[in-house]
């Protein structure tokens, strides 16, 4: 492209949207049961906003490991928030700005935008494609290179308009800026990282280069539909000739499609007139929009980040009630203690950590002396609050790093990290000092106290006699068994 004309569209970035959809923009903003589907179905009415909205979902801040190829994913991929606030800070009021010979040659464009994605959606019907919501979306963008020159270099555009109904031959174009109107917007396309195929397809859209598939072929056709559409009067049948020529060059139909294809378009495009009659002529009320568009921007944005802490807190709630219930399910329910799962996990851990630094590591079963006479002289409620103080009273005695799990019945194991049997053979013995002085309960006015009888099995640095976990927890039961053989109410040692 010359470089004239690319040097005039390098900045054109936020092109103009027609005043209807700024307004409904502005609406759906406002409206907290607004939903993604609509304000897609709006911006699908906007050529100028689409392109906009694809140019930031490719760009690199967005970008993913997919190319967004479509409006649909383009505003998925947002969100509705980010949409609709993109939507809003594009300066959708620039459109109504407009002097009177721009503002109509916008209409102009917008309208034949808007018919294009219609044609091009219903040729593609009848040609048998499948990828219609692309087709609308190239025949939206075919004319985003007009609206750029508008913008970019307006009296020499109006001039070669001239007011009419018909667009200005390419060829003046290509006098007047160097280049035409289709290869201005598929640079500007390629510039923005829109998909290929979108690219393709405006450079197309004029005939040069010719169609190259039955896509590019399509959107070819609508524009020639479109400005038929448009025209004040056909007289000489010059505009349907040129509209039946393309559609019969691209191989998409015959002689009768043109006329099938007007039937259709009249039924449909009955609400787009809405979307072009709109005037504002007032300086005060267009600064009144303007001002709101820019208060819903903030609100938006605040709204946002009031979402975002919200989900945050409702991220932590969950973690939160996870992190409980992962601790529940490893806790026993009676005496809160570790259960037997969960001990011998943390005991295969240990004695792993233990044995590869050449650490101490000590164990012992601990098991309530006469408990079975406890239940049946004064019931298992006793019973039960006999095992919870037990319980408490273990953890209170320890270290925080030692670990008590409750191992069944009336029998706890306790794991005492970094201590030898000697040191371990010393904690237990306080703890059952502490515990005969502790009553485990009242009944009937009347302290309860208990007794334990107690196995520690150690290994020592790097010599153990013990090959795993296991091992040592059968060495701690035979050492309990011992104590329990010599009277109870004492410690037992493996190997004594």
């Amino acid at each position: 492209m010359h470089p004239d004309l690319e040097a005039s569209l390098v900045h054109c970035r936020n092109l103009p949207s027609p005043p209807a959809i700024a307004l409904q923009i502005i609406e759906l903003a406002q409206d907290p049961d607004a939903d993604l589907a609509t304000a897609a179905r709006v911006i699908a009415m906007d050529p100028a906003l689409s392109a906009r909205l694809l140019r930031v979902a490719n760009s690199p801040l967005y970008a993913g490991r997919r190319r967004v190829e479509t409006l649909a994913q383009a505003t998925t991929m947002l969100g509705l928030n980010a949409t609709l606030s993109l939507a809003l800070g594009f300066s959708l009021a620039r459109g109504l700005r407009a002097t009177d010979g721009a503002a109509a040659e916008q209409e102009r464009l917008w309208k034949r935008s808007v018919l294009s994605a219609l044609a091009a959606r219903l040729l593609g019907e009848h040609a048998g494609l499948e990828r219609l919501e692309d087709l609308m979306l190239a025949g939206l963008l075919q004319d985003i290179g007009a609206l750029a020159l508008l913008q970019a270099r307006p009296d020499a555009w109006l001039a070669l308009q001239d007011g009419g109904r018909v667009p200005a031959p390419l060829e003046r174009e290509r006098e007047v800026f160097g280049d035409d109107h289709a290869a201005a917007g598929a640079w500007l396309a390629r510039q923005w990282q829109l998909p290929d195929h979108l690219c393709d397809a405006i450079a197309a859209s004029e005939g040069c280069p010719a169609p190259a598939n039955a896509f590019q072929a399509c959107v070819f056709a609508s524009g020639a539909v479109a400005t038929l559409w448009l025209a004040d009067d056909d007289p000489d049948g010059a505009l349907r000739t040129a509209a039946e020529a393309r559609i019969e060059a691209g191989g998409i139909g015959g002689p009768g499609t043109l006329d099938s294809l007007l039937a259709q378009m009249a039924s449909a495009a009955q609400g787009f007139g809405a979307l072009f009659d709109m005037r504002i002529v007032q300086p005060a009320h267009l600064q009144a929009i303007i001002e709101q568009a820019r208060e819903l921007l903030v609100l938006r944005n605040l709204r946002e980040i009031q979402e975002a802490a919200r989900a945050r807190r409702e991220a932590d709630a969950s973690r939160e009630h996870i992190r409980h219930l992962t601790e529940q399910a490893r806790r026993d329910p009676l005496t809160g203690v570790y259960n037997r799962m969960q001990l011998e996990e943390a005991l295969e851990r240990e004695f792993a950590a233990a044995s590869a630094a050449g650490q101490p590591l000590s164990i012992a079963f601990v098991d309530l002396d006469g408990f079975k006479q406890i239940n049946d002289r004064h019931g298992h409620l006793v019973g039960d609050q006999v095992l919870r103080q037990f319980a408490q009273t273990l953890q209170r005695l320890l270290r925080s790093t030692d670990l008590v799990a409750r191992y069944g019945g009336e029998e706890f194991l306790v794991v005492l990290a970094h201590s030898n049997e000697a040191a371990a053979a010393r904690v237990l013995r306080r703890i059952l000092e502490e515990t005969a002085r502790t009553p485990m309960a009242v009944v009937d006015g009347h302290p309860l106290y208990v007794t334990f009888s107690a196995g520690v099995a150690s290994r020592d640095g790097h010599d153990s006699p013990f090959a795993d976990a296991r091992a040592m927890l059968q060495a701690a039961d035979q050492a309990l068994y011992l104590a329990k053989r010599r009277g109870r109410n004492q410690v037992g040692q493996h190997g004594q």
